[in-house]
């Protein structure tokens, strides 16, 4: 077995998989620059570092069951001036994660609200965080499978283990009773323990209307907004712009210009 061969071996038996496959390119690298013994093992050490996070990065972003993968930089900031990148950059940074505190992003459908969401959430992944998505919806009818089947104490403890919970659309399907009480019990599990990042296509005032109990709202409120960033998103929709442009819907300006 040959020196190559030999290393090979021992990086694939140590379970060192990027070394391994870059082995050749890099030591003909070191041969090159003539790098020092140091600098040879830290290049080694580097690429084995970087593969095991990207590998690590990319089952929490797996595991965190985003809907589609959209990143800040492709975010249109100009078609929503409303919204403060400064703010957005500020909750990328995760120190709200970190304190335990919530954002909540507050505006009509079709604003980016989900796409932020996501992609604040693509950061914490990046960051090492824990990140669980769903919508308000799907997250209500989980809690309430489990009310049924007694194992709402192992769901409750199991939405709490990520370090930020993102629930998106909350407002588009009215909550009963039940599923307001699940949803407050969630909340209060992860009241200054676990960061929650909430996107409503409904105002907080209107809140009361759509978990069907003004009082439970009201106690929701009280503990996701004590320590939070909210965010109020006006303008269009973006389907709509985009429809506007190609002349299929016209503005409301116009259609009154007309009249």
């Amino acid at each position: 077995m040959g020196e190559l061969e030999l290393l090979s071996h021992h990086c694939q038996h140590l379970r060192l998989t990027r070394v391994a496959q870059r082995l050749p390119t890099l030591l003909e690298q070191a041969a090159q620059q003539e790098l020092s013994y140091s600098a040879f093992l830290h290049t080694l050490l580097a690429e084995e570092v970087a593969s095991r996070q990207e590998k690590h990065q990319a089952l929490r972003v797996q595991m965190a069951r985003f809907p589609f993968h959209k990143t800040l930089d492709a975010f249109d900031w100009k078609a929503q001036p409303s919204i403060d990148p400064k703010v957005i950059k500020e909750l990328a940074t995760m120190r709200f994660v970190a304190n335990g505190a919530n954002a909540l992003l507050l505006g009509p459908p079709g604003v980016g609200k989900t796409h932020l969401s996501v992609a604040l959430g693509l950061e914490a992944c990046r960051l090492g965080l824990r990140v669980m998505f769903t919508t308000a919806a799907a997250l209500i009818t989980t809690l309430g499978k489990a009310l049924y089947e007694n194992r709402l104490e192992e769901r409750l403890k199991l939405l709490t283990q990520p370090k930020l919970l993102i629930i998106d659309e909350i407002g588009y399907i009215p909550i009963d009773r039940q599923g307001a009480n699940l949803f407050f019990q969630l909340i209060s599990r992860r009241y200054e323990r676990g960061a929650i990042l909430l996107t409503s296509n409904q105002s907080l005032g209107a809140w009361g209307d759509v978990f069907g109990d003004a009082v439970i709202a009201s106690a929701i409120l009280d503990r996701l907004l004590h320590h939070a960033t909210t965010i109020n998103i006006k303008g269009d929709s973006y389907r709509l712009r985009e429809k506007r442009k190609a002349g299929l819907v016209r503005s409301t300006v116009t259609a009154h210009a007309e009249r």
